[in-house]
């Protein structure tokens, strides 16, 4: 086999493809990344240049950290939008601009970040197995079930949300247009998911907001509501301009709101790395390579990894993320699982960021458009929750599973439901997913104490 033959086939995370092709396969990643990057940005009111660009600085600092030896790429994750967004509406309450709201989750963020590295630092010493026994997939699962839960009425409310300024007498009638566009969008993107196949398949979080843009358009023209947003941040009219840069403010709230989610995105990031590890080295034995890449041992940094990503993105301005499945996918269909290329791809981002027009018409993106795609993609996360559950095989008749599953689920969906988001509980506002894991925490460790460990059934799982 000829060696342009063996480059045909792929790149091993150690191999760089010619310029050309190593900037379109860098493109492919940044075009992947951005629909849900920026949804991520839209939902929670951050600057959508600033997350852009955090994206992209963040991913090249876990590149570096990780000793480019391991091929993923970091943004923003949904598993924090309720925190971020109760903190967020609290200081917005207490009539706090935007920046100053960004500002205090970004503190949270931050010492999120830290609770990833101290994880990995307790894997790299301790093994795998250590981190098991505080959170197991009984108290991971239903924490991610519960995130996605706890968005639910978010999507409703922006599928159906109605344009300022439209009068009150017609405000039934725009919300069913509303409806229109967000279950099309809704629809478009699950059935493009469902049947788009190869590269066009990881495109379906773009492709359905374009439909419902289209449509969009098609309701506008005809019945004279206009539906498009008009740009929320004071950038000017030029062709470029650089984010927007905000420091973060110590806050006690945005840590006890925050910080706990770093919990529930551990066991997804672990998910992806043994994938990683199970594709590149399939596609080493394809290429007839010698060269073994441990990928899966790699989980603590990795973690680590992870943590000073969320540190970085916080530090100027981004939310919290985590290094993202659809990158993954689209690395495993084009069997491109450059390093070089997704540090070209971090680079693209940031130059994005700073293109205005770009900025510009992803803010115009209609309300019920970011609904329809919410209501699939909250979905998704709480069905990650079942997904991490089963894959561990959770023994769903065993008492101590079903006390952790059961407690952790009404705590964190019904103090949404029941208290806004916070649960009053002896004169403090405890944050109902921060409440849920440590409560899960703590009772597993309780039920665990002086208990004979059971014969594990992840270790085949993990060795896979």
């Amino acid at each position: 086999m000829s060696q342009n033959e063996v480059q045909s086939i792929g790149y091993l995370p150690d191999e760089r493809p010619p310029f050309f092709k190593l900037v379109l396969y860098a493109l492919q990643q940044v075009i992947v990344m951005f629909p849900a990057t920026v949804t991520v940005a839209i939902i929670t009111g951050f600057h959508i240049s600033t997350t852009i660009f955090a994206s992209g600085l963040a991913t090249f600092c876990f590149i570096l950290v990780t000793g480019r030896k391991i091929p993923l790429y970091y943004g923003s994750s949904f598993s924090y939008i309720s925190a971020i967004a109760g903190i967020m509406a609290a200081k917005a309450a207490e009539g706090a601009d935007l920046n100053t709201q960004i500002q205090t989750a970004q503190f949270g963020i931050i010492m999120s970040g830290f609770v990833s590295i101290f994880a990995g630092l307790i894997i790299k010493r301790f093994g795998t197995e250590s981190i098991e026994k505080v959170l197991p997939a009984t108290i991971t699962g239903p924490i991610a079930m519960s995130i996605g839960l706890t968005l639910a009425a978010n999507a409703l409310l922006d599928a159906c949300a109605v344009p300022a300024g439209v009068a009150e007498e017609s405000i039934d009638l725009v919300r069913n247009y509303a409806w229109t566009i967000s279950l099309i969008t809704l629809l478009s993107t699950i059935f493009f998911t469902v049947y788009l196949k190869g590269f066009a398949g990881q495109l379906t979080l773009l492709f359905g907001p374009i439909v419902g843009c289209l449509v969009t358009v098609l309701i506008s023209k005809f019945t004279g509501f206009d539906f498009f947003r008009t740009l929320s941040e004071g950038n000017g009219t030029g062709l470029f301009a650089l984010p927007v840069f905000t420091l973060p403010k110590p806050s006690l709230a945005a840590v006890a709101a925050i910080m706990p989610i770093a919990i529930a995105t551990i066991p997804e990031s672990t998910a992806h790395l043994y994938q990683l590890d199970i594709y590149v080295n399939n596609l080493a034995k394809l290429k007839k390579s010698e060269k073994r890449y441990n990928i899966s041992d790699k989980l603590g940094l990795n973690l680590m990894g992870d943590g000073i990503a969320d540190i970085v993105s916080a530090l100027v301005g981004g939310p919290a993320g985590t290094n993202y499945g659809e990158n993954i996918s689209a690395m495993t269909i084009t069997r491109v699982f450059s390093v070089p290329v997704l540090i070209a791809a971090s680079i693209i981002a940031m130059i994005i960021s700073c293109f205005r027009p770009l900025i510009n018409a992803i803010y115009a993106i209609p309300q019920p458009v970011i609904g329809g795609l919410e209501i699939y993609l909250f979905g998704a996360i709480a069905a990650q929750g079942i997904a991490i559950m089963v894959d561990k095989k959770v023994d769903f008749f065993d008492a101590q599973s079903i006390a952790l599953i059961a407690s952790i689920m009404v705590i964190g969906v019904g103090g949404q439901y029941a208290f806004g988001g916070s649960i009053p509980f002896f004169g403090i506002q405890v944050p109902c997913i921060a409440g849920a894991a440590i409560f899960g925490i703590v009772l597993n460790l309780l039920l665990s104490f002086g208990k004979k460990p059971a014969l594990s059934t992840q270790n085949g799982t993990e060795s896979k």
